[in-house]
C-alpha cells in the first residue's frame, strides 16, 4: 500500500532502510556526519514527543528559523507527525518579517538555529504573546541565557525519550490519525507586491507533485543531493523533505551558507535544483576565472566553447549531431569540459533543473555546451511548487517544457497573438492562504490557479512564460516588452548581478544596473584602477565603459525598439533587507519605482548625471549617508560600434 503523508513514508524507510542507509549528512568541523533512516526516524519521534510533553497538539503551528540544518527536517516531520503545520522563515529575514510570520502563522513553537536566531525571538517576545516556546538547537553562545521560553533540542529530544519509555507505540499511532488532507506545510510565498501569504499546502499536494515530477524526471534512492537552499522556499522543500522521503535518496547540509560550492564538489551531487541566482552566478564566476588563466588555459576555452554552444544548439534544435562535430566535441570535453564540470561539482550530476524565475537563455546555453542536463521547471507556491519541466530530448532555452502528469494547464483570456494569464490545476493545488480567503477566492476561486505570469503555448506544447502580468510593459506608442527578458540577458554578463530595465508609458527603454563588486573589483584590479568602495568602484568612467559594452552586447539580440538607450551604475546593490528584493532574490519593481523614482525621471531627462543623497544601512545596524553623482550613459546606434573580431579558431569552427 502506498503511504500517504510524510510521517508514513518515514516509518517505511526506516523499516525498509534501517541503520543501513544514510539518509542524510551534515558537515560539522570539516568533518561528514552521517544519519542513517534509523536515526532520522528517532531523532523525529523523540522531538514530537518531547513537543507533545511541552503542549504541542494537532492543529498546532510550528515556525523554524535557520540554516539548512538535519535539524529543521527533523522538527518540522515531528510537527506533521502530531498533526500539526510547519512553517519555514529565511534566515536571513529583519526583525518586522520575523514577528510578521510568526503572528500571522499563530505559531506556538519555534525552532531557532543558534544565538543569532533566538535573540531576534526574544527582542521581539513582548509582540508575540503566542509563542509557548523557543527550541534552539546549537548551544554555542547560550550558557548564560535563562530565559523561561527557551528550551535546548537535545532537552526536548530527552522529554521525549522518557515519555516513550513510559508510553510506547504512542508516537505510531499519532502517525497512524493523520489524514493525507490534512495541512503539512505553511508555505509563504515571497512577497513581491506587498506582506507573504501562507499557502496551506496538504500531504496529498506535496506527495503527489513529488511522485508526478519523479516521472518525468527520474531519481533513485541511491542519489545524492545537497540542500544548499533555504527550506522555506517551496524548490527545497520538495526536494529536501518531500521528495527525499518519497524517493529515499539521501540529502547532504553544507557546514555553512558560504562553504555550499566546496561542499558540492566534495559530495559530487546526482540531482541538483537551484534558482537562477545560482546557475548565474555559477557562468559569472567561470567566465572570470578564464579571464585570469593562463594565456595557455584561455586559449583552451576560447576554443572549446564554441563547439559546446554547437552542440547545444543541436539538442535544442532536435538535430542529429555529425560525426565531425562528435569528435569535436570529444576533444573539447577532454581538453576542458570534463575538468570543468569537476570542478564545479557536476562531475556525477544527472538531473539538473532550475526554478523559481525565469532563467536566461545565454545561461541556459552556456551549461549545456558543458554537458549539463540543465532543464526548466515552472511552477508556484500555491501548486507546490511545480506545474512544467523540460523533458529529456526535448529541450528549448526559451520555453519552460511541458506539464508533468496530472497537470492541466491553459491560457486564460489569450489576445490575438496567443498570450494570456498561464492558469493550471492538479493534485497538488493548495487549499487557500491561511486567514485570506479573499485571496484564495480570486486565486483559485474557479478551481484553477491563476498564476498572474503571462505566457503561451508554443507549436510543440511548450509553456513560454513571458513575465508577470503586472509587470509587462508597453510604450508610448504601444509596443510591448518584458523588462525580465532583458534583464535576463543583461545578467549574463560576469560583472552584473541585477538589473531593472524601465520604460513603461515612455518613449524608450533604459535600465538601472548593479555591478557584481567582487568580479567587477578584480577586472579593475587587473586594469589598474583604483577604487575604495561600491559607489567609488560604480561610478568609474572605465567601469561604465566595460559595462556599455555589455548593453552593446544585449542590443545586438533585441529588436531595435526594445534595445537600452540609457543606463546608469547604482551606488549599491538591490538588497531584500531594503525592501527591493524578496527573500528569493526576486524583483519588487513597485518599491523600486517609488525609491528610486528621481534616478529614474533623471534617465528621461536630458541630463548626463543625477545626483543623489541616500541613508544605507549595514549589516550591524549602522547607518550612513551616500552623497554621489551617478552618470548617466546614452547608448550610440549599434552602427556606431564595431563588430568584435572573431578568432581565427571560431572562423573555423
Amino acid at each position: 500500500m502506498e503511504e500517504k503523508t510524510l510521517p508514513a513514508l518515514l516509518l517505511r524507510n526506516k523499516d525498509k532502510y534501517g541503520p543501513g542507509k544514510v539518509a542524510m549528512r551534515e558537515k560539522e568541523f570539516g568533518i561528514w556526519q552521517d544519519y542513517t533512516w534509523q536515526d532520522y526516524y528517532e531523532h523525529v519521534k523523540h522531538f514530537a514527543l518531547g513537543l507533545w510533553t511541552l503542549g504541542f497538539r494537532k492543529g498546532d503551528k510550528l515556525a523554524i528559523i535557520g540554516d539548512n540544518r538535519p535539524e529543521w527536517v527533523w522538527a518540522e516531520v515531528a510537527a506533521q507527525s502530531l498533526g500539526g503545520a510547519p512553517l519555514g522563515i529565511y534566515q536571513d529575514s529583519i526583525l518586522t518579517e520575523v514577528a510578521y510570520v510568526i503572528d500571522h502563522s499563530d505559531a506556538k513553537f519555534v525552532v531557532a538555529e543558534d544565538q543569532e536566531q533566538a535573540d531576534k525571538i526574544l527582542d521581539m517576545k513582548e509582540d508575540l504573546p503566542k509563542v509557548a516556546k523557543v527550541v534552539y538547537t546549537d548551544p554555542k553562545g547560550m550558557r548564560n541565557y535563562d530565559d523561561p521560553l527557551l528550551v535546548f533540542f537535545s532537552e526536548v529530544e530527552e522529554s521525549g525519550r522518557r515519555f516513550e519509555a513510559e508510553n510506547p507505540g504512542f508516537f505510531e499511532s499519532r502517525i497512524a490519525e493523520i489524514d493525507e488532507e490534512d495541512v503539512a506545510l505553511i508555505a509563504y510565498t515571497s512577497g513581491t507586491t506587498g506582506s507573504p501569504k501562507g499557502s496551506l499546502l496538504t500531504h496529498h499536494n506535496m506527495l503527489s507533485m513529488a511522485r508526478n515530477l519523479n516521472e518525468v524526471d527520474r531519481k533513485f534512492e541511491n542519489d545524492e543531493f545537497v540542500s544548499f537552499l533555504p527550506l522555506p522556499w517551496i524548490g527545497e522543500q520538495m526536494m529536501g523533505v518531500a521528495s527525499s522521503l518519497a524517493i529515499g535518496f539521501t540529502i547532504n547540509f553544507p557546514e555553512e551558507p558560504e562553504t555550499a560550492a566546496s561542499d558540492t564538489y566534495e559530495i559530487g551531487p546526482n540531482v541538483m535544483f537551484s534558482p537562477p541566482r545560482v546557475w548565474e552566478g555559477l557562468s559569472r564566476t567561470v567566465m572570470v576565472k578564464h579571464l585570469d588563466a593562463s594565456w595557455l588555459k584561455r586559449a583552451i576555452y576560447q576554443a572549446c566553447m564554441p563547439i559546446g554552444y554547437r552542440i547545444a544548439d543541436f539538442k535544442f534544435d532536435k538535430q542529429p549531431v555529425p560525426w565531425g562535430w562528435k569528435i569535436l566535441y570529444l576533444l573539447a570535453w577532454l581538453l576542458l569540459f570534463r575538468a570543468l564540470r569537476d570542478r564545479l561539482g557536476f562531475s556525477g550530476i544527472r538531473s539538473a533543473t532550475t526554478g523559481g524565475a525565469a532563467l536566461g537563455p545565454d545561461v541556459f546555453r552556456f551549461f549545456h555546451a558543458l554537458g549539463v542536463n540543465l532543464k526548466q521547471i515552472y511552477g508556484q507556491t500555491e501548486i507546490s511548487g511545480i506545474s512544467c519541466i523540460h523533458r529529456d530530448g526535448d529541450i528549448n532555452a526559451n520555453s519552460v517544457g511541458l506539464p508533468i502528469p496530472e497537470t492541466d494547464l491553459r491560457i486564460d483570456k489569450p489576445d490575438p497573438e496567443g498570450v494570456g494569464e498561464i492558469i493550471s490545476r492538479s493534485p497538488a493545488l493548495f487549499v487557500g492562504y491561511y486567514k485570506n480567503d479573499e485571496a484564495t477566492r480570486e486565486t483559485i476561486g474557479d478551481g484553477w490557479l491563476h498564476s498572474g505570469d503571462a505566457g503561451y503555448i508554443d507549436a510543440n506544447g511548450h509553456l513560454v512564460c513571458i513575465d508577470r502580468v503586472k509587470d509587462l510593459m508597453h510604450m508610448r506608442d504601444g509596443r510591448k516588452f518584458s523588462p525580465m527578458f532583458i534583464e535576463n540577458r543583461l545578467k549574463f554578463c560576469p560583472y552584473i548581478v541585477e538589473s531593472c530595465v524601465l520604460g513603461h508609458e515612455r518613449d524608450y527603454i533604459t535600465a538601472m544596473i548593479c555591478i557584481d563588486f567582487k568580479h567587477t573589483g578584480k577586472w579593475a584590479e587587473d586594469h589598474r584602477i583604483s577604487y575604495t568602495t561600491y559607489t567609488d568602484l560604480a561610478s568609474n568612467p572605465q567601469i561604465y565603459d566595460l559595462m556599455e559594452r555589455e548593453v552593446v552586447r544585449v542590443n545586438r539580440t533585441l529588436p531595435e525598439g526594445a534595445r537600452i538607450r540609457k543606463f546608469l551604475l547604482l551606488y549599491k546593490e538591490f538588497d531584500p533587507d531594503d525592501g527591493e528584493l524578496t527573500r528569493t532574490r526576486k524583483l519588487r519593481r513597485r518599491f523600486i519605482a517609488e525609491k528610486y523614482a528621481h534616478e529614474i525621471e533623471a534617465l528621461y531627462r536630458d541630463q548626463d548625471s543625477v545626483h543623489i543623497e541616500s541613508e544605507i544601512q549595514y549589516q550591524d545596524g549602522k547607518k550612513t549617508t551616500i552623497v554621489a553623482d551617478l552618470a548617466i550613459r546614452m547608448m550610440k546606434p549599434l552602427e556606431a560600434y564595431q563588430e568584435e573580431k572573431k578568432k581565427w579558431w571560431q572562423f573555423w569552427i
